[in-house]
């Protein structure tokens, strides 16, 4: 199957109302040829794990600015495994301190990028790493 078959959510949790970097990936994701999904802003953990799902996607992408991370990550992942979606990549950026990127690598975050990464840098993270589900 070819990378452009591969469905990606882009997601904003919380109550984080800064959305202009979740879109920049987003398009970039797009431009790159992947298909992608862009929840909007204020989604819930159960709201965001639920469009995986109803979208069957490969990957979830979070972008996080609040603070919040540390909870809202991690309960996502939580409840992908709870529907069955173990296999979904989850990724993600935002303001996050270097000191909380080995707790949400634990917790099934696989990637996150940080404030300045380059599009480019996102896009072939996400053709080395993410393969469709089957």
């Amino acid at each position: 199957m070819s990378e452009g078959k591969l469905r990606i959510l882009v997601a904003k949790p919380g109550l984080d109302g800064h959305d202009r970097g979740a879109k920049v990936v987003a398009r970039g994701l797009r431009d790159a040829g992947f298909e992608v999904i862009y929840t909007g802003l204020h989604q819930t953990p159960e709201m965001i794990a639920r469009a995986a799902l109803d979208e069957d996607v490969d990957a979830v992408g979070m972008s996080i600015m609040s603070g919040a991370h540390m909870t809202l990550m991690p309960r996502v992942v939580e409840l992908l495994c709870a529907q069955g979606q173990n296999d979904v990549t989850v990724f993600g950026g935002g303001i996050i301190p270097d000191e909380d990127l080995a707790p949400l690598a634990a917790a099934g975050i696989k990637k996150i990028f940080t404030p300045g990464s380059p599009i480019s840098e996102i896009v072939t993270w996400v053709r080395e790493n993410i393969r469709p589900r089957v």
